[in-house]
């Protein structure tokens, strides 16, 4: 029996036969049924067809063109490269080039073009959708030029910013400044230095445009250039005779949302993610793991209806693949209220080791402000992987309340404490200088905050839990609990 579509609710004709663990395996629309097929099946049919069809590379070579030797002078002149051979429209040969990969084996086209590293496995995608803060990078060359590369169509990794439509693109160049989604591939590459693994080889592409709302990124020009950029993907990982893999899609959109309702900004973030899914489906991708920050806002802005949203999102994704990386008040910022440099790389840090465990990655989460027995302790209830922490250090500067709130209380209320709850490690109480009375009182977290100035948002808190991670810049990152605010429920139970 079909169920409806998570995406197409409101869409007639639209639905899913069979699913599977990692995404809809038979779709259905009004042109007929749309099938996904394993990568075991489609090489069977590749073994099956082998000796029956004269199958042929893109650039009109036969699949099975015989490997020459040829003299680097001829095609590499200024390169320092040997060992070359010539594979149909291919050259092959090691090289010491410009880049923290050292000496290693590398391709490129005949006819000319960037030089790519030859790395094992898939061609992975790392995308990246959101507003026009989204879109920021460094100029900068990345660290391993010929392993992190953009479509060849001479855009760059940011992407067309919603000015023009783009383009379909089979081949790859190297990118001239570096962006979130850069380096996060360059994280992941450092990791398998540092263990000595193969390097993987990776496509970004990050697309943006000014929708003034979640719902109209969903169907706006950024939308299309991202689903352009994962076929590109695919164009580019055929004709290098490699599997195209979609390793994540970044979301990054939360302040620039002017629709004012946290519903509405979850719901189009929701319409965004499974509109995607029906895309890429149909370019053969399995559901995309889709990755965010939360935004806890800047040193001016504290209460936007968007940060509220951003916590409903995370509650209630459905069975989309989401997860936030990192609160944003861990990072630091310029006074620009944009990330340092620094910062930037330790975003991409936090991103890769949730992209890492996906299934294990969560953020310490605030889901439940209670009453206890004592009238001026409160009880707040975390789902978190690991135990909880009141770090005594408080790195951003959230003050004795470690960034905890009591709003909307009819009296005078100070928060005097926090601590983990004894009886319950995912669990913190606040001890109260009054028991707050009225009936719409709220705790919030690292939200609603007075403006401040420094380095770190004014929204910001002192609970973690007890993950861990070294980082390249030398500071230790935490997986710190994420911005919240909560009704007071009556509770009652013990404190």
């Amino acid at each position: 029996m079909a169920r409806k579509s998570r995406e197409t609710d409101k869409t007639p004709g639209h639905g899913v036969i069979v699913v599977a663990r990692n995404g809809d395996v038979i779709r259905y629309d009004p042109s007929g049924l749309v099938m996904r097929l394993s990568d075991k099946v489609i090489d069977d049919i590749a073994l099956r067809l082998s000796g029956k069809l004269n199958l042929t590379a893109s650039g009109g070579e036969t699949a099975t063109s015989p490997i020459q030797r040829a003299d680097p002078h001829d095609h590499l002149e200024g390169v320092d490269a040997w060992d070359l051979r010539q594979e149909g429209e291919w050259l092959f040969f090691s090289a010491n080039l410009p880049g923290d990969q050292g000496v290693r084996g590398f391709r490129r086209l005949v006819a000319g073009g960037a030089i790519l590293g030859d790395a094992p496995g898939p061609l992975y995608g790392i995308l990246g959708i959101g507003g026009p803060r989204a879109a920021i990078a460094t100029r900068e060359t990345s660290k391993y030029p010929q392993h992190i590369l953009a479509p060849a169509d001479d855009i760059g990794a940011v992407g067309h910013a919603g000015v023009e439509d783009a383009k379909p693109c089979d081949s790859l160049e190297h990118l001239r400044e570096v962006t979130h989604e850069a380096l996060v591939a360059e994280t992941f590459i450092r990791w398998q230095m540092e263990k000595h693994e193969a390097f993987p080889l990776f496509m970004t592409r990050i697309e943006t445009d000014s929708s003034a709302t979640a719902a109209d990124l969903a169907g706006g020009k950024a939308f299309g250039n991202m689903i352009t950029a994962a076929s590109n993907l695919a164009l580019a990982a055929r004709r290098m005779g490699k599997k195209p893999k979609l390793m994540c899609v970044q979301l990054d959109y939360s302040l620039e949302d002017t629709s004012g309702d946290p519903t509405a900004y979850r719901d189009g973030m929701l319409a965004l993610m499974a509109r995607a899914e029906d895309a890429l489906f149909k370019l053969g991708f399995e559901n995309p793991l889709f990755v965010a920050r939360m935004e806890s806002g800047t040193a001016e802005i504290t209460d936007a209806a968007a940060i509220e949203g951003q916590w409903e999102l995370g509650w209630n994704h459905g069975a989309h693949r989401f997860l936030y990386s990192a609160p944003s008040y861990m990072f630091a910022h310029d006074r620009f209220e944009r990330p340092t440099p620094q910062a930037r790389r330790e975003m991409a840090e936090m991103t890769a080791a949730a992209v890492t465990d996906p299934e294990g990655w969560q953020c310490p989460t605030f889901y439940l402000a209670e009453r206890t027995r004592d009238p001026k302790v409160i009880r707040i209830t975390a789902r978190a992987p690991t135990d909880l922490v009141v770090d005594a250090y408080d790195p951003f500067e959230a003050g004795p309340a470690a960034g905890f709130r009591v709003l909307a209380a009819e009296n005078a209320v100070e928060i005097t404490s926090v601590t983990v709850d004894p009886a319950d490690s995912n669990a913190i109480l606040l001890t109260l200088s009054a028991a707050p009375t009225g009936d719409a009182v709220k705790v919030a977290y690292a939200h609603g905050a007075a403006p401040r100035a420094g380095s770190f948002p004014a929204n910001c808190g002192a609970v973690r839990d007890s993950w861990q991670l070294e980082s390249a810049t030398g500071r230790v990152l935490n997986r710190w609990a994420l911005p919240c605010l909560l009704p007071l429920q009556a509770g009652g139970g013990d404190a």
